[in-house]
């Protein structure tokens, strides 16, 4: 069974300068970072708190009730996070559904207490205050 929690094609969500990323500004591993503490919050069922750090556009696209009952959902079945590594990190400025700006896709490999093989996949995007913010999450 796959689970997904997101919305659009992505979910992605929120144009940005390219010239940020080139001009020594943010940096995949920045990505990757943003991306690990966007999902900690979904492990400590902050649902709500994880909305309130999203990009612009994906807060334009649903509704913090919405996204909070669709995580929720999509989470709590699986049970507590039991392990969580990083399988692969890709900077991006262009997606599938999504308007050109600057991406960080990160998969990882998770094992959680009522699944014991699943991959995250967690995109984050580049905001016009050039910090990456969550822009969507699924599991497969």
């Amino acid at each position: 069974m796959t689970r997904t929690v997101g919305l659009g094609s992505l979910a992605l969500l929120l144009s940005a300068p390219l010239a940020a990323a080139v001009a020594g500004g943010p940096t995949e591993g920045d990505g990757v970072q943003a991306a690990q503490a966007w999902v900690k919050l979904l492990d400590d069922g902050q649902y709500g708190a994880s909305w309130d750090r999203a990009a612009a556009l994906f807060k334009a696209a649903i509704s913090r009730a919405d996204w909070e009952k669709k995580a929720a959902s999509a989470r709590a079945p699986l049970g507590k996070v039991l392990s969580r590594k990083l399988a692969s990190s890709q900077l991006a400025h262009a997606l599938p559904g999504a308007p050109d700006g600057t991406y960080v896709i990160v998969l990882y490999d998770t094992q959680f207490e009522h699944k014991a093989q699943a991959r995250e996949t967690v995109t984050v995007a580049l905001d016009s205050g050039e910090r990456f913010r969550g822009a969507g999450y699924f599991i497969h």
